[in-house]
């Protein structure tokens, strides 16, 4: 497939990335993998498979090794894929998509391993912060059909049409070169994951350019690749401080300061929840590190 690349960052996806790769390489596409020091065998599974790599010391985050694989290879459509998804199509389609000078990024149709459209990962709006703060307040998980949540996850959208939105999921996403560097690459300060790709679709849109969605292009995927192997506590850290992150950059300052309140409240409800449900003070620790970061972030701004 001429003038496509595919980018792939790996962390322990030993278990996932051989199918992903079979798929990937059979596309004819240029494909490089990130691995961002995998202690498994996820290095013997790309070497095996030939595949071009890239191979960090340290665990550089998901925005740095995109930036770094994208600079590895010379194609100018640049295909995103997680390690846990696997094509079931070409990608031709998501490719005459983005050929319009007017577009920034493409999404493709992502599909559990029974078939059945990942509805609300698949296709999202930019989170508002009313979204994100009924997110941190357990609001979105009591009561998942409030007019906030069901706008933000896009539930009422037809997964069979093509159509403009707002975010695509960055774990099977296709942009141009020239509008990766335009907007200047993924920003690295959302580390290790998180909330990085919801930033360049929100900063595509910013400069112009128009996000699209591509049913014609299906991946199967099995999700939860990434959170499975990070800790629990640095997991909450990593989400909670990338969320607050991502309101400082993109909401009004007074907005963000109410949203690390949301998360403040929503700390002292999930502590004895999860003392509870976990049998262990392990969460006092875990959010209390958490409402710590947030009184930082709203004392003093991004850190």
């Amino acid at each position: 497939m001429s003038g496509v690349g595919i980018v792939i960052v790996t962390h322990n996806s030993e278990a996932e990335i051989g199918p992903c790769l079979d798929a990937a390489m059979a596309t004819g596409a240029e494909v490089v993998v990130v691995d961002n020091a995998s202690n498994d065998g996820t290095l013997e599974q790309v070497r095996r498979h030939r595949a071009l790599v890239v191979a960090n010391r340290t665990n550089r985050g998901f925005a740095a090794a995109v930036n770094q694989g994208i600079c590895a290879i010379g194609a100018d459509y640049i295909l995103l894929l997680n390690p846990d998804a696997v094509l079931k199509t070409g990608v031709d389609a998501m490719r005459t998509v983005c050929a319009a000078p007017e577009v920034g990024a493409v999404g493709g149709k992502l599909v559990d391993l029974n078939n059945a459209v990942q509805a609300g990962f698949t296709v999202r709006n930019l989170p508002t912060p009313v979204a994100l703060a009924f997110e941190a307040l357990l609001i979105n998980r009591l009561w998942p059909t409030n007019p906030s949540n069901w706008h933000y996850r896009c539930y009422d959208f037809n997964h069979d049409a093509p159509a403009e939105v707002e975010q695509p999921a960055g774990a099977f996403l296709m942009f141009r070169r020239e509008v990766w560097a335009a907007v200047g690459g993924l920003d690295e300060a959302f580390y290790p994951i998180w909330f990085e790709d919801v930033d360049f679709c929100k900063r595509l849109q910013d400069h112009g350019y128009r996000v699209y969605y591509e049913p014609r292009a299906v991946a199967a995927h099995l999700g939860g690749h990434s959170i499975r192997k990070i800790l629990l506590e640095k997991r909450e850290i990593y989400w909670y401080g990338n969320l607050l992150k991502y309101g400082f950059k993109h909401f009004r300052q007074g907005h963000s300061r109410l949203l690390c309140l949301a998360v403040i409240v929503g700390s002292l409800v999930r502590m004895p929840l999860g003392i509870l449900l976990r049998r262990s003070f392990q969460p006092i620790a875990i959010h209390g590190r958490v409402m710590q970061l947030a009184f930082r972030y709203m004392l003093f701004g991004p850190l």
